[in-house]
C-alpha cells in the first residue's frame, strides 16, 4: 500500500531551490542522468569547482529534505498505532532518519554502524516479541531471517528494485497461513515519487489492503 505526503511549504520552496541549482549544473554541463555514465561524469564534474562542489551538495539536501519531511513521520505515528501488536519493521534509506525515528518513537536502530553483537541481540528480541519495532536502513537487504514480523514500512528509499524485493520478502518469508502488510510512504511530486513508479510496490509478492487508507 503507497500512502502519499505532501512537503510543507517550507520545505517545499527549500526543495525547489535545491533542485534548481542542481539541474542548471547539470544543463550548464551538458550532462544527462538517465545512464550510470551520466552520474558519474556528475560525481567527476562537481569535483572540480565551487559550483559544482555547491550543486553536489543542492542534491543531497533536496535528497534529505523529500526523505525526511516531517510528515512522514506523522504517517509513521499512525501506523505504528494501528499497528501497536504487530511487529513492525520500519526501512528508511538514511542513518540520520533511522536515529531520528529512535529518538522520537523510543525504537531501536539498527546500521553499519550497530555492532554485530547488538544487531543480533535486538533481531532476536525482535523475532521473541520482546521488541515490537525496529527501524534500519540498508543493513537487513542480505541473509537475514526475521519470520515474526507482521508489518513493513518503507518510510523512505531510494534503493534498486531487488532491494525493494527482498524487503518484501522478508516479512513474508515462510510462517503458514501468514498474511503481511507493506506500506511505502513516498513524497509527492518529487524525485522519490518518480522512483517509486518506476520501481512498482508489491512486485512479486502479495500485498493486504485490508487495512485501508490512512487518514491525517
Amino acid at each position: 500500500m503507497r500512502l502519499n505526503v505532501q512537503l510543507s511549504a517550507e520545505e517545499r520552496a527549500a526543495y525547489e531551490r535545491e533542485r534548481e541549482i542542481f539541474r542548471r549544473f547539470l544543463n550548464e554541463k551538458g550532462i544527462g542522468l538517465s545512464s550510470l555514465h551520466g552520474w558519474q561524469m556528475f560525481i567527476a564534474a562537481s569535483a572540480r569547482s565551487q559550483e559544482g562542489r555547491r550543486a553536489m551538495m543542492a542534491y543531497r539536501e533536496s535528497k534529505r529534505i523529500a526523505l525526511g519531511t516531517d510528515s512522514k513521520l506523522r504517517v509513521l505515528a499512525e501506523l505504528l498505532r494501528r499497528h501497536r501488536r504487530d511487529r513492525v519493521l520500519i526501512f528508511t534509506a538514511e542513518n540520520e532518519m533511522v536515529y531520528r525515528i529512535s529518538r522520537q518513537f523510543l525504537i531501536p536502530a539498527i546500521t553499519h554502524e550497530t555492532g554485530i553483537k547488538e544487531r543480533r541481540a535486538w533481531l532476536e528480541a525482535f523475532n521473541k516479541g520482546e521488541v515490537l519495532a525496529l527501524a534500519t536502513s540498508k543493513v537487513l537487504n542480505e541473509g537475514v531471517n526475521i519470520p515474526e514480523a507482521a508489518v513493513a514500512i518503507v518510510l523512505s528509499g531510494s534503493g534498486s528494485t531487488r532491494e525493494h524485493i527482498q524487503r518484501l520478502g522478508r516479512i513474508l518469508r515462510k510462517t503458514p497461513d501468514k498474511e503481511a502488510t507493506l506500506y511505502e510512504v513516498v513524497t509527492r511530486d518529487t524525485t522519490e515519487e518518480g522512483i517509486s513508479k518506476r520501481r512498482g510496490s508489491g512486485e512479486q509478492f502479495r500485498e493486504s489492503t485490508s487495512q485501508g487508507s490512512l487518514t491525517l
